[in-house]
């Protein structure tokens, strides 16, 4: 935690870029007097988070002591000095093209710049990423030796650090130019949402909603944590944030360690998959698709709304057949009082959605909801005598935001040398029509082949990096093969997603774990079985686009209807047990696996046969499991008295 002069250094920093992204979004020129040229404005954003990151992510002090905290002091000055550089010459290098020929000052600049970038990465993204991007940094020097796809010109070093520190397709290309553009606004309204008391109010409505349910503790989970995510964007501060509370609320009513991790996990990492926010990802799809970012969400709503019901389902189901009971009425918030303290965090989603949505105003929406949040949390504070907004927590809130977006800088400006280096080399071109002629006319074994490798690189880059990674290798063999754009890019999503529930890496997993007390590798395999629809739902949207609202409405709403019921059979059979019948045995539970298979596939035929498989299941399942028609667990805990 920073303190003293070095947090008064970071605040004013952060609140000079924010001035300038608003001034920027709203065309004030109130700060400058001037409209800044677009590549000055990337470099002055980058440079002053790049400086901040420094600051708040700093050299290990007990290993370097002064001389660390001297280091990061240069570090920062060196940021800031070649970013107002750069920007004061920002019409020089576009007209004098120095991405390919610069002066001497400012080949040495553009290598202090890349190094500084390489070393912002490594502290805010870690090793692998550093190592994965430092390989793709370096590639231009030696792509005339790869073999095949891989080969492309090569450069000496100064062409290699002009083309990335001075060319529009690297360290300030599309990533930065998403966050410039678009994510600032979005995690400051994340970071007001959590700095004047949302997540506490998010995981009370939940608790007021389905926490008397049967298992309710789970469900609470599951919402709460959807809630949270969807404005977050991030799944592990979500398990850090929300699992703290539910992990040991579930375990308390009876489910296992290792279950109450496993679904926190899950639910954690759907988050970052739902509407409205969606974290950094949905952004830079809409700008690599060339669409509005409404399209996006709007497109991604189905999905994730199927993923987090079969995770209700589930828990529903292995609550049930445990006898697993809710908690009791006393013992929740009441609903009515929860929205009556919380109504202004509804209303600031709500003007922010119908702000995306019908007035299309994506740069702009964040900072009014923001707006509106903290204008309502203050009226709200003031009415009831509590909690009010203090200048202290709006100091906190402006701490948080910028170290968020400083975070998201630091992994993106490095992320952006892989861009550049496949661009300038021609690569990423090559690799979509080398996958193209492998795959043939065969759509699924190039939908199978983006998916292990959106899978594999996802357990060594953020989701953002293996998006952009496979956006540009994988999305235009996608779009070749004839698939919908915006299905394609929520593939690779989900399918680098999908890491975080899965061994051996798991990151979502082994956090919950350390919260339950439970282990790790077992968690893992657990969260895998749980969030086993998100390894099937990728395929069938792709294949058949109406699942992410592509299509005739009349398409949409009979596939629609086929998946809910899909997903419902599924997670009857994974946790055997079947609303309206009971508990299942195991042929019962294979038919309406194969039940679920076909129903989620797109198509008359396939449901017919889906629903004769359905009645096939409970027809074997009464004449096998007696047991089986017992009555389920009451959905509603009763009350104390």
């Amino acid at each position: 935690m920073l303190h003293g002069p070095t947090r008064a250094v970071v605040l004013i920093l952060g609140l000079i870029a924010l001035l300038l992204n608003v001034d920027r979004l709203f065309n004030t020129q109130m700060l400058i007097g001037y409209v800044l040229l677009d590549t000055a404005y990337f470099y002055l954003l980058t440079g002053i988070f790049l400086a901040i990151v420094f600051q708040v992510y700093p050299l290990p002090y007990n290993r370097f002591g002064t001389a660390g905290r001297i280091a990061d002091v240069v570090f920062s000055l060196l940021a800031l000095g070649s970013a107002c550089y750069f920007a004061w010459n920002g019409e020089r290098i576009l007209m004098e093209g120095w991405d390919l020929v610069a002066p001497t000052n400012a080949q040495v600049i553009s290598g202090v710049f890349c190094l500084l970038v390489l070393e912002a990465l490594r502290r805010t993204g870690g090793l692998v990423l550093l190592c994965i991007c430092g390989f793709f940094f370096l590639f231009p020097l030696f792509a005339e030796n790869m073999p095949g796809f891989l080969w492309g010109p090569s450069t000496d070093i100064p062409g290699l650090v002009m083309m990335h520190a001075l060319g529009s397709e690297s360290i300030i290309g599309v990533p930065m130019r998403v966050v410039a553009g678009l994510l600032i606004g979005f995690l400051l309204f994340g970071s007001a949402l959590v700095v004047t008391g949302g997540g506490a109010f998010f995981m009370a409505f939940a608790e007021a909603l389905l926490g008397r349910t049967r298992g309710g503790p789970s469900k609470v989970a599951i919402l709460s944590s959807g809630f949270f995510g969807s404005l977050s964007g991030s799944v592990i501060s979500n398990i850090v944030t929300t699992g703290q509370m539910t992990i040991p609320t579930m375990k308390k009513v009876g489910y296992p360690a290792r279950y109450a991790a496993a679904i926190e996990a899950c639910a954690s990492t759907g988050g970052a998959l739902m509407p409205p926010v969606m974290g950094a990802v949905a952004f830079i799809m809409a700008e690599n698709l060339n669409v509005a970012y409404s399209t996006v969400m709007i497109a991604a709503i189905v999905p994730a709304a199927l993923f987090y019901l079969a995770l209700m389902l589930q828990t529903d189901c292995y609550a049930a057949r445990r006898g697993l009971a809710g908690q009791r009425p006393e013992d929740l918030p009441k609903l009515w009082p929860t929205l009556k303290e919380g109504w202004h965090f509804l209303l600031s989603l709500v003007v922010l959605i119908y702000l995306i949505v019908a007035r299309g105003i994506e740069a702009q929406a964040p900072f009014y909801a923001t707006l509106v949040l903290l204008a309502t949390s203050a009226l709200n504070g003031w009415i009831r005598g509590e909690n009010q907004l203090t200048l202290g927590r709006l100091v906190d809130l402006l701490d948080d935001a910028i170290r968020n977006i400083a975070n998201i800088v630091g992994i993106l400006a490095g992320v952006g040398l892989i861009v550049g280096a496949l661009s300038y080399t021609g690569v990423g071109g090559a690799f979509s029509r080398e996958l193209l002629q492998f795959a043939g006319d065969n759509v699924f074994l190039l939908l199978l082949f983006g998916a292990l490798t959106s899978f594999v690189l996802g357990m060594g880059m953020t989701v953002s990096a293996c998006y952009i990674f496979l956006a540009i290798v994988l999305g235009p063999a996608m779009a070749g093969a004839g698939l919908n754009p915006i299905a394609g890019h929520l593939f690779i999503l989900y399918w680098g997603m999908l890491s975080y529930i899965t061994p051996p890496v798991a990151l979502a997993a082994f956090a919950a774990a350390v919260i339950a007390k439970s282990d790790g590798m077992r968690t893992g395999v657990l969260a895998m079985r749980l969030g086993a629809v998100n390894f099937v739902l990728p395929f069938i949207f792709a294949l058949n686009p109406t699942l992410v609202l592509q299509g005739e409405p009349l398409d949409i709403l009979h596939d629609v209807g086929s998946a809910v019921l899909a997903v419902w059979l599924m997670a009857a059979a994974s946790e055997g047990w079947l609303h309206f019948v009971g508990r299942l045995g195991i042929p019962a539970r294979v038919l309406l696996g194969a039940a679920a298979i076909t129903l989620i596939i797109p198509g008359y035929l396939s449901d017919g046969i889906g629903l004769a498989l359905l009645a096939v299941a409970v027809l074997v399942n009464r004449l096998s499991a007696p047991d089986g028609r017992r009555e389920p667990v009451p959905s509603v805990a009763p009350s104390a008295d």
